[in-house]
């Protein structure tokens, strides 16, 4: 008798036993569980690629994970597996302690529940005005007209899009503010899991700056567990809670940011940047001052300088209340 060929999408259960490397505290229930999760591109062909091997990881709910690696690490592959855009080989990943693929048929629900905002996504506007665009996602949830407009509006504010803006084409935009508006579509169908592939690439450091702000502020604000996939250690210094990094298709290590900055040397060992003031930390170290290895922003950094030089970490400012790095005068 033939053996039927398993079908390469079908999710197949793994007892291997399971080791993460970002255990959750006992009794918390991670918003998303990887367990086992491989992938492979053109599977049973000569061009076949493993774009992610066994893969287990925890992403904390209400937190803000950066995912960082080289191209072609599998990070992209691995966000589109969060809300069933694609689905694994094999393993499972799970939403909220259920398995997303459980329901095949409902897998639609799930991407209302994981929003996900691909690489320039300001090329899928299509929209007539930016309301249009931002209230899309919320339309087709079957929302009424008053919960839509509350949506969009409090989307808008949250990526900081002006109200003179809202009833303008998109396309008559500057790029900064399409990108807004794209993020602003996603937001407005308030995910449980926000995932954002590259949402600064190519904008300048204040377009950077702007963005990443307004979307931490949207996380603190509503609770959302947010992911990032960022090339730009220092973002993910300055604005991530956790941090995955991936190389080779795997999860090299993962964990509270401070916990994988600190192995500088095993990321600069895979081809991996660490932040400039990393770098100046280490520096200053093996100078002699004696300064906390832990130091991983510009702020962090100015305190532990103004510390160690004896100088105020605060003054008067022009207009009578306190300044941070009064020690720079």
């Amino acid at each position: 008798m033939k053996k039927r060929r398993k079908n390469v999408t079908e999710t197949v259960a793994d007892t291997t036993p399971v080791t993460y490397m970002n255990p959750v505290p006992e009794g918390e229930i991670p918003m998303l569980r990887l367990t086992h999760v491989n992938y492979r591109y053109s599977a049973g062909t000569p061009f076949e690629v493993k774009a992610l091997d066994d893969i287990n990881l925890n992403i904390r709910r209400g937190r803000i994970t950066g995912l960082i690696g080289h191209t072609g690490c599998g990070k992209s592959t691995l966000v589109q597996l969060f809300n069933g855009l694609n689905r694994a080989e094999s393993g499972t990943v799970e939403l909220d302690g259920e398995d997303i693929w459980k329901e095949p048929k409902e897998i639609g629900k799930i991407r209302f529940r994981v929003g996900l905002v691909m690489q320039y996504p300001e090329y899928q506007l299509f929209e007539e005005t930016v309301r249009a665009d931002i209230g899309f996602g919320p339309k087709n949830m079957k929302l009424s007209p008053e919960e839509i407009e509350e949506r969009v509006n409090e989307a808008a504010a949250f990526v900081g899009l002006t109200p003179d803006l809202m009833d303008r084409s998109p396309f008559d935009l500057s790029g900064g503010q399409k990108r807004r508006v794209a993020i602003a579509g996603i937001m407005a169908m308030r995910p449980q899991v926000l995932v954002l592939d590259e949402p600064a690439a190519g904008l300048d450091p204040q377009g950077r700056h702007s963005i990443f702000s307004g979307i931490r502020d949207y996380g603190r604000r509503t609770g959302c567990t947010v992911i990032i996939v960022s090339h730009s250690m220092e973002d993910m210094a300055q604005y991530c809670d956790d941090v995955v990094v991936m190389a080779h298709s795997k999860v090299l290590m993962a964990g509270g940011r401070d916990s994988v900055f600190i192995r500088a040397d095993e990321l600069e060992g895979v081809g991996l940047d660490i932040p400039l003031v990393t770098k100046l930390t280490i520096l200053l170290r093996e100078g002699g001052m004696k300064i906390d290895p832990g130091l991983y922003t510009v702020d962090a950094m100015e305190d532990a300088l103004c510390e160690a030089f004896g100088l105020p970490l605060y003054c008067d400012s022009p207009d009578g209340g306190p300044e941070k790095g009064g020690g720079r005068a």
